[in-house]
């Protein structure tokens, strides 16, 4: 062994670049691909269909060749070799692609081993016949591109022999991130999307299902540690907590691993008691076939929990069987995995059909193939079944379980189909551009040229095309195929037959806010889920009207759900804040959603509003039926005393008063505003005026009786007017500045009532407003203490004790205004003032006027001079009305 690795290193370097004597050594060291076919260019094809168990070196004794100590068929890849040989034959038959050129391939199988797939490469790099690498024997056969890697180690492993020689790699099985380097590796070309697509992808479905309690499997290699940190940050941005990490077990070496043993106890506990309902699980067919064989045996030992809804990332179809050993799929029933997007290849149905063992055209491993899925002898070989029967070959494929074959092209098989063609429309485009084209009198010819796997790299680097099946093909600036996923529900059925359904797309290219679709619809659930939408959640999801809140040394998805503040909604489950409702809206009882606000305002229709304008009415009819009594017996004693033109003057106002009200009631406008608070201002001030005045008068008129009183020449019309003036003035001042700065206007108060929007008059300047009352308060007090000096004088019928009642119940009435005014809201504010009028107003008017109404009416005998001047005494008109 020594001297043969002697040979493979250094005697080339000796020998240099002479070709006859490597020719030699031919049958020294034999080597031979596994399925081959010459042509003027050659792909050469590094794939996986069988599971070795190879002897590992010792190092006790010297190296022994390769020995397969048992293997596994996996019979579902062999499409991968029919699809790169369909793709080459379909080229070769398209005059038009490589005229006058052929492709041929050499096809070596890589046993899932990364040993295997350093000997296979650096077989790929000598001559079809020995494993001598820079030496080549044969005049045809140029290697052009590699096309490999099912797993992204197998990937890694080619992409560093065959980087040392620019030979273009496309990768079409997993993807591998060290391999988007275009600085370490610059020649290999990925037809797999870049996993960023795929995670944004698995995020998007999580979100979508609002799945926030994940548990997560991967790969116990540096892709599954990579790609675990990956999405976890990502899943960390979008508020998604993985419940626990677990790498997948390794195969066991024996039936005796312990550590395998350990490790299956292990990760059954952790799934059987996680609150997880959903699973990610990342890795492809070599790294997580412990895992498969883990889920195998669980579900025959009947310690699986079924029921958990399993997400698998496109490196990985789980329905791949093993001839030897056929694993149950029934824990996948349900399942959603990624798949690189594939589309129907016209053609290739017909040539599976055509497949023949007896025919083979150089095919080694469609006899081995159809042996195991059938289970049948070939004849003429050493493939018999003892007391079996004779394979037909007019077996028919579609037969097949999905786990043995499909007649569908595969995601991978597909890559492989687009990586053959991407390479033959480089070599086109190759050719094209060294004008290797000559024309002649028979229509354009190609020269076959001598060209170098490297010089291919340009070409790759921008080739786009849309192939048979109408697929856009390209790569982008790291070699990265630029295809997106399908996303794929696994309906597994109890004879273990399965169908996959294709329910979403993720597609870079699709138009914005369509990159991501799913129907939701077409997915069929694990019967636990009894055909609803799984929830998997660290907590029960918080209702609307509530908000989450995180508890203390937990991630974040494990919350309390606590109610909304008042005042604020949550109109979504699993709220992260609680919102404020637009001002025209209010939160409903149940804190979930915003309702319209009401408009409110004092109207005519409601109760208390009819009723304030019933009484409002009334007492204005009163008034002037007061009125009309004093009009009709003004030139009686009771009328024309203290001043008949006074009388008139205060019912008016009062009239005026009452009517005032009913302004306050409908719906507040520009004018009434204006008008509100002046009119009641002004016309106050004069019926405060007029009794004021009317106990002015009271008062001088018994001084003016005294002999030699100069208050005589006072008591009078003048004095009257002037007081009534002079105080109404003030007020009317007070109300133009007032209109003159800060007028009232029409105003929505959104907030002093939950749930109603009320039209109100905004005083414009409250300190104006103020001064409007400070000053009617300011008559009155002036009035009341006037009258209260003026009670005890002497007469029959002493209109000062009247007053003075009048202005104790007006005092009284606004007074207790202003502390309710001030506490109320709305509405209700205007009903307090309106009331303060129609009280104080019928207080004024019941102390002053009802004692004249009872003599003028009912008591006539009483209404002369000689009854009011007389003094008075028990019995008399005072003794009475003081009884009334």
């Amino acid at each position: 062994m020594i001297i043969r690795l002697f040979l493979l290193l250094l005697l080339p370097r000796a020998l240099g670049r002479t070709r006859s004597p490597m020719c030699l050594m031919k049958k020294l060291f034999p080597t031979h691909p596994d399925y081959y076919r010459q042509g003027d260019h050659v792909i050469g094809g590094i794939l996986s269909q069988v599971i070795s168990m190879l002897d590992l070196e010792t190092f006790r004794q010297p190296p022994l060749p390769w020995y397969i100590k048992y293997f596994m068929l996996v019979p579902k890849n062999y499409q991968h070799v029919l699809a790169l040989v369909f793709a080459i034959d379909q080229i070769n038959w398209d005059p038009a692609l490589l005229p006058n050129i052929t492709l041929g391939f050499r096809i070596y199988e890589s046993f899932f081993s990364p040993r295997k797939t350093y000997e296979s490469a650096f077989t790929l790099l000598s001559t079809r016949a020995i494993m001598i690498p820079n030496y080549k024997c044969d005049r045809k056969d140029q290697l052009a591109a590699v096309i490999g890697g099912l797993g992204a180690e197998t990937s890694l492993q080619m992409a560093t022999v065959l980087g040392l020689y620019k030979i273009p790699q496309i990768s079409y099985g997993s993807f591998h991130t060290m391999l988007s380097d275009k600085l370490q590796f610059p020649s290999v070309y990925q037809m797999v999307p870049n996993e960023t697509l795929q995670s944004l992808g698995l995020v998007r479905l999580l979100q979508h299902f609002r799945w926030t309690w994940i548990g997560l499997i991967t790969s116990d290699d540096d892709s599954g540690e990579k790609f675990g940190q990956a999405l976890k940050r990502m899943l960390t941005r979008n508020s998604i907590c993985v419940a626990f990490t677990e790498r997948a077990p390794l195969v066991p070496s024996s039936s005796m691993d312990y550590a395998f043993r350990e490790l299956h106890i292990k990760l059954h506990a952790t799934i059987s008691q996680t609150t997880a309902e959903v699973i990610v699980v990342y890795g492809d067919m070599d790294s997580l076939l412990g895992l498969k064989m883990f889920l195998h045996a669980s579900s025959q030992a009947a310690l699986m929990p079924i029921g958990k809804v399993w997400i698998t990332t496109a490196q990985w179809d789980f329905t791949s069987s093993i001839a030897l050993n056929q694993w149950t799929l029934k824990p996948f029933h349900g399942a959603l995995s990624f798949a690189v997007h594939t589309e129907e290849v016209p053609g290739f149905l017909g040539f599976l059909q055509a497949l023949n063992p007896y025919q083979p055209r150089g095919d080694i491993f469609i006899q081995r193939f159809w042996h195991s899925v059938f289970n049948c002898s070939i004849l003429n070989t050493s493939l018999t079944i003892k007391g079996g029967r004779n394979c037909s070959g007019k077996e028919e494929l579609a037969g097949l379980p999905g786990s043995d074959f499909e007649m569908k092209m595969s995601s991978q098989s597909y890559n492989i189909y687009k990586g053959v063609y991407a390479v033959a429309h480089a070599l086109h485009a190759l050719y094209s551009s060294k004008a290797k084209k000559e024309a002649t009198g028979k229509g354009p010819q190609w020269e076959l040229q001598n060209i170098q796997p490297w010089e291919l790299h340009p070409f790759l680097k921008n080739v786009r095309f849309n192939n048979s099946a109408g697929d856009d093909v390209y790569f982008d600036e790291n070699g990265e195929s630029s295809s997106g996923y399908d996303i794929l529900n696994w309906i597994i059925f109890p004879n273990e037959s399965f169908v996959r359904v294709k329910v979403g797309h993720v597609d870079p290219r699709a138009p914005l806010g369509q990159e991501f679709t799913i129907n939701e619809a077409a997915i069929v659930w694990n019967s636990k889920f009894n055909q609803t939408v799984p929830r998997s959640t660290c907590t029960e999801s918080c209702r609307p009207g509530f908000v989450k809140t995180i508890r203390e040394g937990e991630p974040l998805c494990c919350y309390d759900c606590v109610p909304c503040p008042e005042g604020t909604i949550s109109s979504q489950a699993d709220a992260a804040h609680c919102d404020q409702c637009p001002e025209d809206q209010y939160p409903n009882r149940d804190q979930d959603t915003c309702l319209p606000k009401t408009v409110v305002f004092l109207a005519y229709g409601e109760p208390l509003g009819c009723a304030f304008a019933s009484f409002a009415l009334l007492f204005s009819l009163l008034t002037a039926w007061v009125l009309g009594i004093c009009i009709k017996h003004r030139e009686t004693p009771i009328v024309r005393a203290n001043n008949r033109e006074l009388t008139f003057l205060l019912l008016l106002s009062l009239l005026l008063c009452f009517l005032c009200s009913l302004v306050f009631i409908g719906r507040p406008g520009r004018v009434t505003c204006l008008l509100r608070q002046t009119a009641f201002g002004i016309i106050f001030s004069i019926s405060v005026s007029s009794v004021l005045a009317k106990t002015v008068l009271v008062v001088l008129a018994f001084r003016a009786t005294t002999p030699g009183a100069r208050t005589r020449k006072w008591v009078g019309k003048r004095l009257a007017g002037s007081v009534v003036t002079s105080c109404s003035l003030i007020q009317v001042g007070i109300c133009s500045g007032w209109l003159g700065t800060a007028p009232p206007f029409p105003d929505l108060d959104l907030t002093s009532e939950a749930g109603h929007i009320v039209v109100r008059c905004n005083e414009g300047s409250n300190a104006a407003f103020y001064c409007v009352l400070g000053y009617l308060g300011l008559l009155a007090l002036v009035s009341f203490t006037a009258a209260f000096l003026a009670r005890k004088l002497p007469d029959a019928f002493n209109e000062a004790k009247c007053i003075t009642f009048s202005m104790l119940v007006f005092c009284s009435v606004w007074v207790a205004f202003i502390p309710t005014y001030l506490s109320t809201t709305g509405k209700y504010m205007v009903a307090v003032e309106i009331f303060s009028i129609l009280a104080s107003s019928a207080g004024l008017l019941g102390c002053i006027f009802l004692p004249k109404c009872y003599i003028i009416v009912l008591r006539p005998e009483l209404n002369t001079r000689e009854q009011l001047v007389r003094k008075p005494k028990s019995g008399s008109l005072n003794y009475e009305l003081s009884s009334f």
